[in-house]
C-alpha cells in the first residue's frame, strides 16, 4: 500500500506500509519516468518535479501511485535578485526582496550555494525551494537578529497583539532565522539545508545569562497551512522548529540535527497547535526531539488552546533528552495524540510526559496513545512525571516539593488516559517505566500491554525523571505511584534488579 502524504508543485511525499517502525526491513526501488531511486524507510520523497504534470511512480513490492503536481504562478532564481551564495556575502537583502516580490503561488528557488543571511520574513502563498547542496546559513552576529516584543498593545483597543514567545510565555525574543507571523499557505521544500550556524556564534554560550530569548531556526506564529518537506535543519540558536498557536502543519521527511551537548536545541516543538503531522522524520539534537506544548499558566488561562490532533509516525529519534515529550509547558492541555511506528535510540527518555503543580486546571492531557515503538539504548523508555522541577522560579518551593496531599485548586493539572502498547525496549539503563502522579490528583488511567523490556549489560545509573529529591536508579523495573487505575497486560521485564513491578498508591491494579 502506498499512501500519499503531500503533493506540491516540485516535490511529493509518500508512505509505505512497511510493517516495521521507521524502516521497511528491505530495500525498494522507486521508478518514475525511467528515473530510479532506492530507499529503505517507510517514507520516501520525490524532488525536482515539474509543476502541473502527471506522474506515475512504481515501487517494487508495493505497486504504483499516479499523481499530478500542483500548479504555480511562477518560479524565480534567488540569484536574479542579487544573491551570491558564496557563504561570505550578506545575501539577506537580496533574499528578502525576492520574497517580497513573489506573487501568490510563486516559488523562490535556491540553487547550489551557501546563502549567508540574517532573519527572513515569509509571507502567505509562497514556496521556498532549497535545492540539494543549497544552504541558508545563519549570520553569526547577534545584533543582526532584532528583538521583537512578546506582545504589543493595539493603539486603538489596547488589546495585546502577540508576537514573541519562549518556554510557554509571551516574552521578547530575537527574531528567528526563518519566520512567519499571521501568514498561511507556505511551503519550504527541497533537499537543501537551513543552518542556524550557532556553533560559530555566541548563541550557545552562557545561555542562562541572556535576558532575551534566543532565536529559533524556524518560527511560525499564528499561521496556517504550513508544509516543511525534505529539508535539513541544523544548529539552531535554540529550538530548531517552533510552530506557535498555528494550525494544519505538516513536517514530512525532514531531518534536524544539533550536537548532543548543545543547549535547548529541541528539534520540533509545536506549541498550542492544531492538526499537526510529523511523519518520516529523523531527529538528533541536544534536548527533546519533539516537545508538544501549550504554554504556561497565563497563556493557558487566557486562550485555553490545547495542543490537539497531533500525529507522529514513522520517525526516528537519536540522542536527545526525550524522544517524544509532552510538556512541561502544557497549561492549555494536550488531547488526541497518537505516536506510532517510531524508533528511538539512545535518548535519555523515550515517551516522556512532564507537568507539575502550578500548570493550572486547564492543563489536561488525555487521550494519548503510543504504539508500535522500537527503542534501543534508551535510559528510561516510559516516563510520566507530575513533579517536573526544571525552569520555573518556584521549582524548589514547598508547594512543588511536598509529597503531602494538597487541596485541588485552579493550579492543579490533570493527566487522564495513557495507552502504551506493542513496544520493544532493548538495552534499557535506569528503569523500564517510571510514572509518578500527584497525591491530590493521581494519573487517571495507564495501560501498558504487549511490551518487552531488556537491560544493557553495562547499564548506567541515573535519574528516571527530573524532579526534586529524586533518587538514582539502575536496572529498575516498572514504577507507578499515585495512579487511579493501572493495567499491565503481557509485559515482559527481563534482567531488572529487584521487583519487576513496583506500585504505590495505585487504586485499581489489573495484571494479566
Amino acid at each position: 500500500m502506498i499512501k500519499t502524504l503531500f503533493i506540491g508543485s516540485v516535490s511529493a511525499c509518500f508512505e509505505l506500509d512497511g510493517g516495521l517502525p521507521y524502516r521497511t526491513g528491505n530495500t525498494y526501488c522507486v521508478d518514475i519516468g525511467g528515473k530510479q531511486v532506492t530507499g529503505e524507510n517507510n517514507v520516501f520523497s520525490l524532488f525536482d518535479l515539474t509543476p502541473d504534470t502527471e506522474y506515475t511512480a512504481s515501487v517494487t513490492g508495493y505497486g504504483q501511485v499516479t499523481f499530478r503536481t500542483k500548479k504555480e504562478t511562477c518560479a524565480v532564481d534567488v540569484r536574479e535578485f542579487g544573491a551570491v551564495g558564496d557563504g561570505v556575502t550578506d545575501d539577506t537583502q537580496s533574499i528578502q526582496t525576492a520574497i517580497n516580490c513573489l506573487p501568490p503561488g510563486g516559488r523562490l528557488y535556491f540553487p547550489k550555494g551557501k546563502y549567508y543571511t540574517a532573519p527572513l520574513a515569509l509571507k502567505s502563498h509562497i514556496t521556498l525551494d532549497i535545492s540539494e547542496d543549497a544552504v541558508l546559513l545563519g549570520n553569526t552576529d547577534p545584533a543582526r537578529y532584532p528583538v521583537i516584543p512578546g506582545t504589543a498593545a493595539d493603539i486603538v483597543s489596547g488589546e495585546d497583539v502577540h508576537f514573541g514567545a519562549w518556554e510557554g510565555n509571551a516574552v521578547p525574543m530575537h527574531q528567528s532565522l526563518i519566520f512567519a507571523e499571521y501568514a498561511e499557505d507556505i511551503r519550504i521544500v527541497g533537499r537543501g539545508a537551513i543552518d542556524g550556524n550557532a556553533q560559530n556564534s555566541e548563541w550557545w554560550i552562557n545561555v542562562k545569562d541572556r535576558k532575551t530569548a534566543r532565536p529559533r531556526a524556524l518560527f511560525f506564529n499564528r499561521c496556517g497551512g504550513i508544509t516543511v518537506h525534505g529539508i535539513t535543519v541544523r544548529n539552531s540558536a535554540s529550538w530548531n522548529i517552533h510552530p506557535y498557536f498555528s494550525r494544519d502543519l505538516s513536517f514530512l521527511d525532514i531531518s534536524v540535527f544539533a550536537p548532543k551537548d548543545s543547549p535547548n536545541t529541541d528539534a520540533l516543538d509545536p506549541e498550542a497547535c492544531d492538526n499537526v503531522r510529523i511523519i518520516g522524520c529523523l531527529f538528533s539534537v541536544g534536548d527533546d526531539c519533539i516537545a508538544i506544548k501549550s504554554g504556561k499558566i497565563e497563556l493557558g488561562r487566557k486562550f485555553k488552546r490545547p495542543a490537539s490532533r497531533h500525529t507522529i509516525r514513522n520517525c526516528r529519534m537519536v540522542d536527545g533528552h526525550g524522544a517524544v515529550t509532552l510538556g512541561s509547558e502544557m497549561a492549555g492541555g494536550v488531547k488526541d495524540l497518537t505516536v506510532e511506528m517510531c524508533r528511538f535510540e539512545h535518548t535519555d527518555r523515550g515517551l516522556r510526559i512532564k507537568t507539575r503543580r502550578g500548570r493550572g486546571k486547564d492543563a489536561v492531557i488525555d487521550g494519548v496513545t503510543f504504539e508500535h515503538i522500537d527503542m534501543d539504548g534508551v535510559m528510561t523508555p516510559i516516563v510520566i512525571n507530575m513533579w517536573y522541577n526544571c525552569c520555573d522560579p518556584d521549582r524548589y518551593s514547598e508547594y512543588n516539593t511536598t509529597r503531602e496531599k494538597l487541596p485541588v485548586d485552579d493550579r492543579t493539572p490533570y493527566l487522564g488516559r495513557f495507552t502504551f502498547r506493542d513496544m520493544k525496549c532493548l538495552n534499557c539503563h535506569v528503569a523500564a517505566c517510571y510514572c509518578d502522579g500527584l497525591p491530590e490528583m493521581p494519573i487517571d488511567e495507564i495501560t501498558v500491554e504487549n511490551i518487552s523490556f531488556t537491560y544493557a549489560s553495562d547499564a548506567k545509573e541515573g535519574f528516571p525523571a527530573m524532579r526534586n529529591n529524586a533518587e538514582k536508579m539502575r536496572r529498575a523495573g516498572m514504577y507507578f505511584d499515585n495512579v487511579r487505575k493501572l493495567t499491565v497486560r503481557n509485559v515482559s521485564v527481563k534482567g531488572c534488579d529487584g521487583e519487576e513491578l513496583m506500585t504505590h498508591n495505585v487504586g485499581e491494579l489489573i495484571r494479566e
